[in-house]
């Protein structure tokens, strides 16, 4: 009888080694956050001294400072933006910082002053920290490979230098220099980077292999296809790059209306000025009432009123382990109405287990001590083989190899506690399998189809009908072999993570529409998943450009999508998407810097969650510009009409904003989780 091996819960993956070298630009290698921790310090040195009651001026000099040094960018964009004939509305935010501390509010323009500062170096890091990624991709493709000229010598040369119809020698354990087909030789190469697939890839001759992948353990001729600038990688990095740049500006609900009520609100204070001292008012009166106009009509108001919900819910997404990079970003996510999800590393570990045993020989179930771990157990009458005994075998030939299907056997072996054997004789043959000698006979450990050709009969038969069953279920099979003659078949497959098939469900109500897998991998393992899931919308074996299209091709339908991936592979399609999610712990450095937002515990279930707590920051936004406008509203009439107070018309402003601040900071609470939880 079969065995279905259902391992118990293990940490999740530790990172596949298919990430670049950092190259991380420093923060304050970059003048913005130079000039903005400049502002913020002077601002904390400032504030307490003037409100301990120290003379003015001991703390004038440092607040002027303050305005210089973190508002001189701001306003000299702002300045150049006014030049094209564009209304920035930074440079409304420094000249109403000015104009508070014109009429005396300096502290408030100070604040104002540190907010933008920090704002602006902030988007400068993220900005720069991308551009790190995109370069750092390049490292992944080996500088310098083996070409063999005519004559049989091998000369060492720049991989940029390599031409199309060129041979290169490519050893084991070698990335491979550049994209081309195997002329002659056998190996398993990992292209975790490009396809996605968790397991190496057999290759032999007539085989296509791509540069930036890693070769096994058996040497390749390749012929060279493709220039460098033309390889799979080079063309990610530019698919990257074209996505971050052609990606629609993004921008906060109120700055899609900055432009006209900024120009509305210089031209009413200018009005506010001039009409009055038309009719003969006195000037002094006259710019008290416009610089009070400005004031209570400022926009910072409602922009300050916009970000608190935003920015708590930034907080406490992260405090439950999903980090969005920016309030633009956690306003995003609650617009999504399509999800597009990866599969190796996304929906699964990124790591492959041994799922199914199945000895050949025999018949009659026995019982293989594990019924504690829910395993079913299968043994062998007359021969003593069980399913322990097959694992048993297999891990000990296994286990001198560092082939990902040999530790996962191995592995395998250790859950179940079962004592290894020394293996005598080892060898590999790339493609093939490994043989060694286990307690004096020869254990072959293999794909089935090669090592089948060398057998024949009824038991090869029933092996390879056992094989087909498992591949035909989206598994690996491994066979067994014992002095030639086949004993058992093992099915490998990456493990679904147990929360994905609950995160699907939930993402399919909140957007109304079931997600869409896309894979690099083979399409059987995708609809096993798929299937596992509740998927119905598979799209297997696609190269990183297709899973672009893919997305391209739903969002030209009109739909906001959500990409959730975790590889180099998966990075142009998270820049293309309206919102691009990575998984955190195995997440390669493209993939955590070019997506919106960052799932650091790889924990499915948050992603419905974070998109339910955005749609519920937004809603508590239109609150707040709802509460800001009426204080706005009010005070203005109020302004126009009769004659208000400089001092209470500040403290109007004041106060909207610390009450929509408040409403803002609700979600901060741990009940604004576990109502997104709920609702996810």
């Amino acid at each position: 009888m079969p065995t279905t091996l259902i391992e118990r819960p293990a940490p999740s993956a530790a990172p596949r080694p298919d990430t670049a070298p950092r190259r991380r630009t420093r923060v304050f290698a970059l003048p913005e956050a130079r000039w903005a921790a400049a502002a913020t310090v002077l601002f904390l040195i400032a504030l307490p001294l003037q409100l301990t009651g120290a003379p003015a001026w001991a703390w004038g000099p440092l607040y002027a400072l303050t305005y210089a040094t973190g508002g001189w960018e701001p306003a000299w964009a702002g300045l150049r933006a006014l030049r094209e004939k564009t209304l920035d509305v930074d440079l409304l935010m420094i000249v109403a910082a000015l104009g508070a501390a014109a009429v005396g509010q300096v502290m408030d323009g100070a604040l104002l002053i540190v907010i933008f500062a920090t704002s602006g170096a902030l988007e400068a890091l993220a900005t720069a920290r991308t551009a790190d990624s995109v370069r750092g991709l390049l490292d992944l493709a080996p500088t310098t490979a083996t070409r063999l000229l005519d004559d049989g010598r091998e000369e060492n040369v720049p991989t940029e230098r390599l031409a199309v119809g060129d041979t290169v020698l490519v050893r084991p354990g070698e990335r491979i220099g550049a994209d081309g087909r195997v002329l002659d030789g056998a190996s398993e190469v990992d292209q975790a980077t490009i396809t996605g697939e968790p397991l190496p890839v057999a290759k032999e001759v007539g085989d296509e292999v791509f540069a930036g992948t890693l070769n096994g353990t058996g040497a390749l001729r390749v012929k060279v296809e493709r220039d460098a600038s033309d390889s799979v990688i080079a063309r990610i990095v530019a698919m990257v790059e074209e996505a971050s740049e052609t990606k629609a500006p993004t921008q906060l609900f109120i700055e899609k209306v900055e432009q006209r009520y900024s120009i509305g609100m210089v031209i009413a204070t200018l009005a506010v000025f001039a009409v009055p001292l038309a009719f003969g008012a006195a000037v002094t009166g006259s710019l008290l009432r416009a610089m009070t106009f400005m004031i209570v009509a400022s926009p910072c108001a409602v922009v300050l009123a916009t970000m608190p919900p935003l920015l708590s819910a930034i907080a406490n997404a992260g405090r439950h382990g999903v980090l969005v990079k920016s309030a633009v970003v956690m306003e995003r996510l609650g617009q999504v109405d399509g999800v597009a999800l990866d599969k190796t590393g996304t929906l699964t570990e990124g790591t492959p287990r041994v799922t199914d045993l199945r000895p050949l020989t025999g018949s009659g179930p026995t019982d293989d001590g594990l019924t504690g771990s829910g395993i079913a157990g299968s043994g062998i009458a007359g021969s003593g083989l069980t399913a322990d005994g097959l694992l048993a075998l297999a891990a000990a030939a296994e286990h001198p190899s560092e082939h990902p299907l040999a530790r996962a056997i191995v592995d395998a072996a250790r859950t179940r506690g079962l004592a290894l054997a020394t293996a005598e004789n080892f060898a590999s043959a790339p493609g093939i399998g490994v043989t060694a000698t286990v307690d004096g006979r020869t254990v072959a450990v293999g794909a089935p189809a090669r090592l089948l050709n060398r057998t024949g009969g009824a038991v090869a038969a029933r092996a390879a009908a056992v094989a087909a069953e498992l591949e035909t279920g989206g598994r690996t099979a491994v066979l067994v072999e014992v002095d030639g003659v086949p004993v058992g078949v093992l099915g490998i497959a990456d493990r679904l993570r147990p929360d994905a098939a609950a995160t699907v469900t939930a993402l399919t109500a909140l957007t109304g529409t079931a997600p869409v897998l896309l894979t690099g991998d083979n399409p059987r393992a995708a609809a096993r998943v798929a299937a596992e899931v509740g998927i119905t919308d598979v799209r297997a074996g696609l190269l990183p450009q297709d899973k672009v299209t893919a997305v391209q091709e739903q969002e030209r339908a009109g739909r906001k999508v959500l990409v959730l991936g975790d590889g180099v592979n998966d990075a142009p399609a998270l820049a293309a998407a309206h919102t691009g999610v990575a998984m955190g712990r195995a997440g390669s450095d493209l993939a955590l810097e070019t997506a919106d937002a960052v799932i650091v515990r790889d924990e499915l279930a948050t992603v419905p969650a974070v998109v339910a707590l955005s749609r519920r920051a937004r809603s508590f936004v239109v609150q707040n510009l709802v509460i800001a406008s009426v204080f706005i509203s009010a005070l203005v009439v109020w302004d126009l009409v009769a004659t208000l107070p400089l001092p209470l018309g500040v403290l109007g402003h004041e106060g909207s904003t610390v009450i929509v601040g408040l409403n803002g900071l609700r979600l901060l609470r741990e009940a604004a989780w576990t109502r997104a939880r709920a609702e996810g």
